[in-house]
């Protein structure tokens, strides 16, 4: 093709350009929009929606990639932002409207799952996704400390739970219908019946993502959850040692069984890094995760090292404070890609959706 290419020549190299939510067509849906194409390069507007949020930059490299492949001696590229609009349509038998609904999961306790799920929220609210996290744990909800937050939830003039807007982050958890002492007994068709209510009768509003922060272990709230809505799929948390592993396996075999895709595994307390000689050191060995992730044929999502400061900032329910710190940002936005990498790949080896309608 000649050195400068037409406005026509540019959207057909792009005829198979898929769109990162979808796997959709993203020219026939006109997220590829206002094509200029002179002498100098070209200037184009890719729209995506906010549930691509975290993958925007990316998109546009490889976008840039795909006309450098085409057009050789192509000039400057300019690819300017937009947002798509594609609302949610609603979700299982209660009608949640949720694009992808993410569980977080372990085997056993004390591996951090609470503040990776918690994290992976954050982070992706922080990427402009629009985000929900749901407190599942009902036996032990730490996501309401590990937030600062506090008190009831209010009821809507419409007879809903409100709730906790955390910087436009939407927060619900057993932790804001029960005084902070006081256990919450419950079991089987009750723990369904709990799980159901905060799903159906929280005001959650539109979302991209609902992150739900599961109790530990292989219980019957998993079983729940598959009966209620369809899962996007699950994230599994474990620290590297043998035993925490083996029960690793556990939640991944039952997230399996109960036909939940698992996303991905992080591996959490990965190392210590001695903030005194900078030296490392491997507590509870090293990459036990990332090798049972490859011999069980999952997705490996990143780790997360021993930090005193993810420590005070989950202590003080300071959670923001391990995006802004410099030595921890990293390894939650790692995290946070990681994921979204991978939904954008199951929806690419998956038949994508059927284009329905150009929405400009």
């Amino acid at each position: 093709m000649s050195s400068a290419p037409s406005s026509a020549d540019v959207l057909a190299a792009l005829a198979d350009f898929q769109d990162p939510e979808t796997g959709r067509n993203a020219v026939q849906q006109g997220q590829i929009r206002d094509v200029e194409a002179s002498a100098d390069g070209v200037r184009l507007t890719l729209a995506l929606t906010t549930h691509s949020s975290p993958l925007r930059a990316e998109t546009q490299r490889e976008l840039e990639q795909v006309l450098r492949a085409k057009f050789p001696a192509l000039g400057n590229v300019e690819i300017r932002s937009a947002v798509h609009e594609r609302p949610p349509v609603p979700m299982g038998e209660i009608g949640l409207l949720t694009k992808s609904v993410i569980a977080v999961g372990s085997g056993k306790g004390g591996v951090g799952k609470s503040t990776i799920a918690a994290g992976i929220a954050y982070g992706l609210l922080r990427a402009g996704c629009k985000v929900g996290i749901l407190d599942a744990d009902i036996y032990g909800p730490s996501i309401p400390h590990l937030l600062g937050l506090r008190g009831r939830a209010d009821i809507t003039e419409d007879k809903k739970i409100r709730p906790y807007d955390l910087d436009g982050l939407k927060v619900m958890s057993v932790g804001f219908m029960v005084d902070p002492d006081q256990p919450v007994i419950l079991r089987g068709p009750m723990l369904h019946g709990a799980i159901s209510q905060m799903l159906r009768d929280t005001a959650w509003g539109p979302l991209d993502y609902l992150i739900i922060d599961m109790p530990p272990g292989t219980g019957d709230i998993a079983l729940s959850l598959s009966q209620i809505l369809p899962l996007t799929g699950a994230v599994v948390v474990c620290t590297p040692q043998d035993v925490a592993l083996l029960d690793a396996v556990k939640a991944i075999a039952m997230f399996r069984r109960v036909n939940i895709p698992v996303l991905g595994m992080v591996e959490n307390m990965s190392y210590f890094l001695c903030p005194d000689n900078g030296k490392r050191y491997d507590i509870f060995g090293s990459g036990g995760a990332q090798r049972k992730a490859a011999e069980l044929n999952v997705p490996f999502l990143g780790e997360v090292p021993i930090n005193i400061q993810i420590r005070v900032n989950g202590d003080e329910g300071k959670l923001a404070g391990n995006f802004s710190n410099t030595e921890t940002a990293p390894y939650f936005e790692g995290v946070v890609a990681a994921l979204a990498r991978q939904l954008r790949q199951t929806m690419r080896t998956t038949k994508p959706l059927p284009t329905l309608s150009i929405m400009k």
